[in-house]
């Protein structure tokens, strides 16, 4: 090859087909994806690969996937309008070997049926964020939407993105209905799962990650969640936690001794991260135990000098802020602190308490003449037995003159 006489070097060949490719590969989907997708090489996740991308393309059904080319690694399919997933997304008879990212996210998805996701034995991430899943058996009176098996074909799936997922006001046996996707969906070579923004409160099941043998990373962030109410220990490989935007006000003993149980597993390759920002700490002597376990863990606390909590529930100071000394001193001697919690509890309990005795006050006097009335009789009594009493004993000397 010659240009301006000159002969140009090999290395720069692959480099001018990649660009070629890449300028030539806009409508070359087929007439199924009616002229609103691009398909060709382009670079994504910083190397060349073969993508159909059809964004924002109006589509309200999936029938166009039936015809994706056979040489697709990368499919985005978002912000359409699928409300649900039928049998066979990719046809029945597709052979898709090299297909390995799906992104099907933003597309109103509600229910995705269990023979859904059919020839994908090589995808390894799989992005379904900010959907309307539903995935319980009890959310609709006339359709099961629980398709335990529902990932069941993802054989080497390595990345499962759920962000914003399900239906506002999640069921609240969304563990138990995941739980049940874990087991029958086999995914035992899952290293990531995102759970981000999908308000979860609890976990009912204790036991919803357990059939996750690989995850390495787990992300629960923007969430609602006060506690560590789910097993840490069956997760063995565990190194990234993620709880930042929580709501924990404070940390639990028995959470921290969960955390430092998990680091201290035996052959663990790397520590175990954990992420506990913007969350709204209380700053009062209940975070005692979070500030002392922050100084002795080898659990690497993201963030750790950064964390802050809030005073009167506005004002936000450094947690390392908190007077420690204080804190140890009523600790010792079994008094709580006077602030925060505390010191609302016993400002509450001394205002009830006035009210009950004004209320016992009020009623004594309201009733003071039936009062009267029924203890008159009674007082003369005691007074007659009591004069009787002292003129017998007056008497009695009289005896022995």
């Amino acid at each position: 090859m010659m240009a301006s006489g000159r002969k140009i070097k090999a290395p720069f060949v692959p480099l001018l087909l990649a660009l070629l490719a890449t300028l030539t590969m806009a409508d070359d989907c087929g007439s199924e994806f009616k002229g609103r997708c691009s398909c060709g090489l382009q670079t994504y996740n910083y190397r060349t690969q073969y993508v159909v991308n059809c964004t924002n393309t109006g589509f309200r059904n999936t029938s166009m996937l039936e015809h994706l080319p056979p040489q697709t690694e990368v499919l985005i399919f978002n912000g359409n309008n699928v409300e649900q997933l039928p049998w066979n997304v990719f046809g029945a008879l597709n052979d898709l070997a090299n297909l390995t990212i799906v992104d099907m996210s933003n597309n109103h998805i509600r229910e995705i049926r269990g023979k859904s996701y059919h020839h994908v034995p090589n995808v390894r991430r799989l992005i379904l964020n900010h959907n309307n899943l539903s995935i319980s058996r009890y959310d609709d009176e006339e359709y099961n939407h629980h398709h335990p098996r529902v990932f069941s074909n993802f054989i080497n799936l390595q990345e499962l993105h759920l962000t914003n997922a399900f239906a506002d006001n999640t069921s609240a046996e969304l563990s138990t209905d995941l739980h049940d996707i874990f087991v029958s969906s086999n995914l035992t070579k899952l290293v990531k799962l995102h759970l981000e923004q999908n308000e979860i409160v609890q976990f009912n099941d204790k036991r919803v990650f357990c059939d996750l043998p690989a995850l390495l990373d787990l992300h629960l962030g923007d969430n609602l969640l006060t506690e560590l109410n789910f097993n840490l220990s069956c997760m063995p490989r565990l190194r990234f936690l993620d709880l930042e935007r929580n709501r924990f006000e404070l940390v639990r003993p028995r959470d921290l001794a969960l955390l430092d149980a998990v680091q201290a597993q035996p052959g663990r390759a790397v520590p175990l991260t954990v992420d506990f920002t913007y969350n709204p700490f209380v700053c009062d002597c209940t975070l005692l135990p979070l500030f002392d376990w922050l100084d002795r863990t080898n659990v690497t606390v993201r963030n750790r000098d950064g964390l802050v909590c809030l005073r009167n529930r506005q004002a936000r100071e450094p947690l390392r802020t908190l007077n420690v000394t204080r804190c140890r001193k009523q600790r010792g001697t079994g008094t709580g602190a006077p602030d925060g919690h505390t010191g609302t509890l016993l400002l509450v309990l001394v205002c009830l308490s006035c009210v009950l005795l004004a209320l016992v006050a009020g009623l004594l006097y309201v009733s003071k003449d039936k009062l009267r009335g029924l203890l008159t009789p009674v007082v003369d009594h005691v007074s007659k037995k009591v004069h009787y009493t002292t003129i017998k004993d007056e008497e009695a000397p009289e005896q022995y003159v």
